[in-house]
């Protein structure tokens, strides 16, 4: 289905307008379908973007700084993100013991076995969008968006 179909537009587009139109419609289609996915695990997908960053850091922590600047949406609270993780007892917060000001964040336990349940259902989501493409034009794609996010 084109995007003017989905949007039900009569108007004729030019083609820079569809490519945003289609990236955002396609990027709304896949984070309902991923918030379906975490929902009945009480997870937003920022607080499952943190928990991916804190995983990664195989059992360093990682301060607010490093968590924001990892995060997907760049705009996310990361302080109110933690914090909603903390009470979820999926992450712990201390001080850092060579600089009273920083706050160090690590994921515990419960919050790697949640994302070790996640994993193969996530896996799934991505392979559903990917099967619609072969392998050669998921590389493209990815070479495409790269290309086009890209300022000069």
């Amino acid at each position: 289905m084109t995007i003017e179909e989905v949007i039900k537009s009569t108007v004729k587009m030019d083609n820079a307008k569809k490519v945003i139109l289609n990236i955002m419609y396609t990027q709304n289609v896949i984070q309902d379908h991923f918030n379906d996915l975490i929902k009945s695990y009480d997870l937003s997908g920022e607080q499952y973007n943190v928990l991916r960053i804190l995983r990664g850091q195989k059992g360093k922590p990682a301060n607010m700084c490093v968590i924001q600047e990892r995060m997907l949406a760049k705009t996310s609270n990361t302080t109110r993100l933690v914090d909603k993780l903390l009470l979820k007892e999926l992450v712990t917060r201390n001080v850092c013991p060579d600089n009273r000001r920083k706050i160090e964040v690590l994921i515990t336990q419960k919050g790697l076995d949640v994302l070790k349940e996640l994993d193969p259902k996530v896996d799934a989501h991505e392979q559903t969008f990917a099967d619609n493409l072969k392998p050669e034009e998921l590389i493209l794609l990815n070479q495409l968006l790269e290309k086009y996010r890209t300022n000069k």
